[in-house]
């Protein structure tokens, strides 16, 4: 599968903490969820990615094209959603659209008014009298209107409503539906990537722990629980990471096929992004 952006050795120190990584290759024409607990590395690394950071060490490739030595060109075919957000909150959408007009060769008015309208938006109403989900509205939308075939996306769906998310969260499977665009969404509400995510890339402590496809981890995945009494029965070669309960153990594993029939006595339960978070950061080895 073609890659939109190629990472080697990739390295970025700070007192107490260090991002590192070896090799990730994001997948291009799909939507790839970035996970992990606060703190882990998430936007360490996107920011590293953009240059705002600047690394250590290591490599990094967008669309096949060193980043820092071409980001100029680069920047038009990305569009960027911090969680923090980068408008003066004095600014209304009139003043967003002729600022990025001016800034993007490729800027669409007539785009982002359209999402204005349909997202009930008023063109003449600052960002300091929205909501926090207005506001992310027209975040996206400005990301989405200089036509980029990356969205770069960090914590983009975070303190918003079931309805604004869903509303925000179609507008990017609606941008993937062209194989030429891309998505990357850091986000710890790990129940919207188990709907619109293809692959997860999961870093913890700096560091990546896990790679692959929503559709691989939902698939085979799962959740053995059995008493504390029972838990030396179970092959050791089995178990990827366990957590002892009051009652009993819950052990993350990896082929729930082959382990139900190895363990017909024990519960295996179908595993959640979420509860693949929760046994790899606390479980135990």
């Amino acid at each position: 599968m073609k890659s939109v952006i190629e990472i080697k050795d990739l390295e970025k120190k700070y007192p107490g903490f260090s991002l590192s990584i070896n090799e990730l290759n994001i997948p291009a024409g799909v939507i790839t969820g970035l996970i992990g607990e606060n703190g882990a590395g998430k936007t360490t690394l996107i920011k590293t990615i953009l240059n705002i950071i600047k690394k250590d060490n290591g490599s990094i490739k967008m669309f096949n094209k060193d980043y820092i030595k071409e980001e100029l060109d680069i920047k038009e075919d990305i569009g960027v959603v911090l969680d923090e957000g980068f408008f003066p909150d004095i600014l209304n959408c009139r003043d967003i659209n002729s600022i990025m007009g001016s800034i993007y060769k490729s800027w669409d008015s007539a785009y982002f008014n359209d999402y204005l309208n349909k997202f009930e938006i008023k063109d003449n109403q600052i960002l300091k009298a929205m909501s926090r989900g207005m506001k992310k509205k027209v975040e996206i939308v400005t990301a989405l209107a200089h036509k980029p075939k990356l969205l770069i996306l960090d914590e983009a769906t975070s303190g918003l409503d079931p309805i604004v998310r869903n509303e925000i969260l179609d507008l990017f499977l609606d941008f993937i539906k062209d194989d030429d665009h891309s998505v990357i969404l850091s986000t710890h509400i790990t129940s919207d990537l188990e709907h619109i995510a293809d692959h997860i890339v999961f870093i913890n402590k700096g560091n990546i722990v896990l790679e692959k496809s929503t559709e691989e981890i939902i698939d085979n995945y799962g959740i053995l629980k059995c008493s504390i009494d029972d838990f030396d029965k179970i092959d050791k070669k089995d178990i990827i990471k366990f957590r002892k309960n009051k009652y009993d153990y819950q052990i993350l594993i990896d082929d729930k096929r082959l382990v139900r029939k190895k363990y017909k006595k024990y519960i295996v339960d179908d595993i959640t992004i979420e509860d693949l978070m929760l046994l790899v950061v606390k479980g135990e080895e």
